[in-house]
């Protein structure tokens, strides 16, 4: 009799033991899943080199003459291929678009006139105002992408505006279609928008 007593003793230990072992095994694996579901996912660390390889791309378009030749160190517009000073002694003016007896109507009209070399037009005609030249020209790849991503240097653009200002602005767009005798920027306008996403997205990078 005390040998059966024993047995179901015995038995009933073994049975408290697993039922334990398969709660705890339940609530380790409900742990688990409420750890899945409620944490926030981890985002990716922005590729540093990738960004930095855009922006090289992305600078080869600024510094291009279609975009650095409105983009000069001094207060002289440039033309032409050559990035050359402006002939007829142009300057930016107040208002970066020209001076008393010089505007930049006067010659530029709101779309590009017929012929080779002949002033190109766009409505908005004129270089950035003199409190922010927005320099682009001598500007080593790590100044000019600092300055691109420093508000008071940069019209107080965020990075969504820089991006929608390289891809919509109609007066940057005219750089990919030029008129005849100039050459366009390297990339195409959606290649240089897509860099410059490519530049954001990991983390706005800038070369050494």
């Amino acid at each position: 009799m005390n040998g059966f007593v024993a047995k179901g003793r015995r038995g009933s230990r073994k049975f408290h033991l697993a039922r334990r072992g398969a709660l705890a095994l339940v609530g380790l694996a409900s742990l688990t899943a409420f750890a899945a579901t409620s944490l926030p996912a981890r985002t990716p660390k922005p590729d540093e080199d990738i960004s930095r390889a855009a922006f090289l791309q992305l600078y080869r378009v600024l510094t291009s003459p279609r975009c650095q030749n409105c983009h000069p160190a001094g207060d002289a517009p440039l033309q032409g291929d050559d990035s050359h000073e402006h002939l007829q002694n142009v300057k930016r003016g107040k208002d970066g678009h020209g001076v008393y007896g010089m505007r930049c109507d006067a010659c530029h009209q709101t779309k590009n006139l017929a012929g080779e070399h002949m002033p190109p037009g766009n409505p908005k005609w004129s270089l950035p105002l003199p409190e922010q030249k927005m320099v682009f020209v001598g500007r080593s790849p790590g100044e000019l992408c600092r300055q691109l991503k420093d508000p008071k240097q940069n019209g107080g653009r965020t990075f969504a505006m820089l991006l929608d200002h390289v891809a919509n602005d109609d007066l940057v767009g005219w750089a990919w279609n030029p008129g005849d005798g100039r050459t366009p920027p390297p990339l195409s306008r959606l290649e240089t928008a897509a860099q410059m996403k490519v530049w954001v997205e990991g983390g706005a990078a800038c070369p050494e």
